[in-house]
């Protein structure tokens, strides 16, 4: 829907990265683009983005706004106790800047696999 869209908050200006609305979920989804560590600042802001879209963008038979944050970084911890427990729409992941080879991708398939028969 849009990049960089303005947020006009009480006199403040504001940017979300990408806006989408997925069509299939009923809910637009916001992404954030860091180029460095994630901080507990960018969850914030991104969690007021979230905020904004749902009282004021969505309407009632639309689902939650959905946030997700792309870092270059990211300290679990740091995003776990940032957000609230029952958190169920702001995602943060570490991006990468190249594609892994087959043998890399399979390898991490394969350890996940195993991962989830150990259960």
């Amino acid at each position: 829907m849009a990049r960089q869209q303005r947020l006009h908050l009480d006199g403040d200006d504001f940017f979300v990265d990408l806006v989408f609305y997925n069509r299939l979920l009923q809910c637009f989804v916001l992404i954030e683009i860091k180029t460095d560590k994630l901080t507990h600042q960018d969850l914030g802001q991104l969690q007021m983005y979230v905020n904004y879209f749902d009282r004021f963008e969505k309407q009632t038979y639309e689902n939650p706004t959905i946030g997700i944050l792309l870092c270059a970084d990211k300290n679990d911890a740091v995003v776990k106790i940032s957000l609230p427990e029952n958190n169920q729409t702001i995602m943060a992941s570490k991006y990468q800047l190249y594609l892994p080879t087959a043998q890399q991708l399979l390898a991490e398939v394969k350890k996940k696999m195993d991962k989830l028969d150990s259960y």
